[in-house]
């Protein structure tokens, strides 16, 4: 099944132009691919009746690349919610993160929690490579891209469903890897 995401503006590339419609802006996913980038009116008609239409109230871009996720990743201890009154609730590092107990069963609970953080600003493209096995596997479970050198990001078809909708505070709404939701903002 074919899911439309139905959006104010398309920026195919992170420094692009922005793309208007009357009507709308849409992007159209067929398993992990993009198969159309277009006016929203003539995007739902390529899609088919059966597509699934998802609306969003911004605007649709090539996801984050995070050049530094290795060490946010490996060198920073993000507190799980229920250690936020003795932790607090932002990463640790240095001295604090020294003072804790560090295992590869924390490292890894600490790796999908940071990951979590990259998918809600947007981000679907990382750097590597991750050198504790925990994080590493946390990264591959989550579907998120890892790449050796930054890459422009661009919406094509018919590559990648990866991508993200920002709101007007710069935010990101949802975060979309490979053709699924994997962050919504509530």
């Amino acid at each position: 099944m074919s899911t439309v995401h139905r959006v104010r503006a398309v920026r195919p590339t992170a420094d692009g132009e922005l793309l208007r419609a009357p009507g709308g802006y849409a992007v159209a996913v067929s398993g992990d691919r993009i198969t159309a980038v277009g006016p929203y009116e003539r995007v739902r008609a390529e899609a088919g009746e059966h597509a699934r239409v998802r609306e969003w109230d911004g605007v649709l871009a090539p996801g984050r690349y995070e050049p530094e996720a290795a060490a946010y990743l490996e060198a920073m201890y993000h507190p799980d919610p229920r250690e936020a009154a003795e932790l607090g609730t932002e990463p640790l590092t240095g001295a604090a993160l020294a003072a804790l107990e560090m295992t590869d069963t924390r490292w890894g609970h600490s790796a999908r929690r940071g990951v979590q953080r990259l998918l809600a600003a947007g981000t679907t493209a990382l750097s590597g490579p991750f050198t504790r096995p925990a994080v590493r596997t946390a990264v591959e479970r989550s579907g998120i891209r890892v790449l050796p050198a930054a890459r422009p990001m661009t919406l094509t078809v018919p590559g990648p469903a990866d991508f993200a909708v920002f709101a007007e505070d710069g935010g990101a709404l949802v975060t979309v890897l490979g053709g699924r939701l994997v962050f919504r903002r509530r």
